[in-house]
This record gives structure tokens, sequence and C-alpha cells, in this order.
């Protein structure tokens, strides 16, 4: 009985409060899904960056860092867009001279597409969470507003309007609103959580990214980091050359 009657402002209001009921049921879901899932990535994608770049800067040669293990991290497929595009652009781009961009911008350009890509499968998820918070105190409020109209209509047909009966009713309508804003309030926090940790994995990437374009356009980079001036030989002898294998 008290489970049923603790559902009777849903189930009183119709057809449309059930619905609303189950639109929020169903945004809560996704929320907190994307909540667990985007959770994981953030986790993940900042110890790989950050372990990645260490490691790269730690290494010998350059053959070395990108012997590196950690092949999903962020960082990896920066470093290893560095190196192909500056081997493709000295293989190609002698053979269309008057066509062809410096190895600087060429090497920047695809830079900057990894790291597009790289911030689009950071955000991935993220509308739904920005949907959510936006959208879920309407839905509530709408449930709200039926729930009320249904309630007040029962009472005039009733013909009984004192205040124990409107109260009550109308009380449970207000029900639909807190629960689109408990919806939508860890949707919102979420969210700004999530723009935050991305903006410092972004930073920290291009970072790398900077480094990686002086450092093979110039040979060293732009400030020696600890134990890279035999990677900064190294580079010369594989990667300026043409022909070179990383």
């Amino acid at each position: 009985m008290e489970s049923t009657s603790g559902l009777a402002f849903i189930t009183e209001g119709g057809v449309v409060s059930v619905i609303v009921a189950l639109i929020l049921l169903t945004m809560s879901v996704l929320s907190w899904y994307f909540v667990v899932v985007k959770s994981w990535q953030v986790f993940k994608h900042k110890r790989q960056v950050s372990e990645y770049v260490r490691q790269f800067w730690r290494k010998s040669t350059l053959q070395e860092a990108m012997q590196e293990t950690q092949h999903h991290s962020p960082a990896y497929k920066l470093a290893q867009t560095a190196v192909e595009s500056t081997q493709h652009h000295q293989q190609y781009a002698a053979q269309s001279l008057g066509a062809a961009c410096s190895q600087d911008e060429f090497i920047a350009r695809q830079l900057r597409r990894t790291l597009s890509q790289e911030q689009a499968g950071l955000e991935s998820g993220l509308s739904v969470l920005a949907s959510v918070g936006s959208v879920a105190p309407f839905v509530g409020l709408f449930g709200t507003v039926w729930g009320i109209y249904h309630a007040l209509t029962a009472i005039g047909q009733s013909g009984v309007a004192t205040i124990d009966k409107v109260a009550g009713p109308v009380g449970e309508a207000l029900i639909m609103t807190a629960i689109g804003l408990a919806v939508a309030i860890p949707a919102v926090l979420a969210y700004n959580a999530f723009i935050k940790a991305n903006r410092g994995i972004m930073a920290e990437l291009e970072s790398f990214a900077q480094d990686l374009h002086t450092l093979l356009t110039t040979g060293a980079p732009l400030m020696i980091k600890p134990g890279s001036k035999s990677n900064v030989r190294e580079l010369h002898t594989r990667v300026v050359n043409k022909g070179g294998n990383p």
C-alpha cells in the first residue's frame, strides 16, 4: 500500500504524467551512464598522457620513444603523427615543390588535426549531460503543471474543495519539479567537472605537440629535457635525413 500511494502522484496524473516520469528516468540513466564512462576516460587519459610524456623525454633516442608500449595514449598518437608527417613531407614534397607547403607548416597542420580529433573524443557524450542539465528541470516543471491541473480538475468534479483535499494532490504534483532538479543537478556538476578536466588534458597535449613541432623542425626542443641530448642527435640521423626511419 505504501509503495502504491507513493507513486499515486504519477499514476493519478494519467498517461502524460507517466510519460514525463519515464522521460526523467531515461535522462537520469543516461546522465549517470556518461558520468561513469567519462570519469574513467578522464582518469585514463590523464594518467596515459602524463606517463607517456614523462617517458618520452627520458628515452635516449626517438626510436626508443616511439617503441613505448602505450600506443593508446593520445600523446603517443601526437608523436606518431609528428614523425609520420615529417617523413611524408620529406618523401613527397620534392615531387611538387610549387604546390607544397613548408615542412614546418605541414607538421603543424597534422598536429592540429590530431589534437582536434582527441578533443572531439574527450567531448563526446558531454552534449548529453548538457542537454539533461538544461532540459530536465523544465520536464519536471511540466509534470508539476500537468499534475496540478489534473488534481484541480478532479477536485472540481468531486465538488469538495477543502484545504486537505487540495493540498495533498497539489503537493504531490510538486514532487515532479523536485525530481527534475534531482536529475539535472548531477548532470550539470558532472558537465562542468569534465569540461575543466578536459581543458587540463588538452593543455598538456598542446604543450607536448608544440615541443614535438619544435623538435622535428629545428632538431632540438625549445627547452632541453633531462636525458634528451642523445635524442636530439638521433633525431638528425633518423628523421631529418630523407627516407630515414623513426
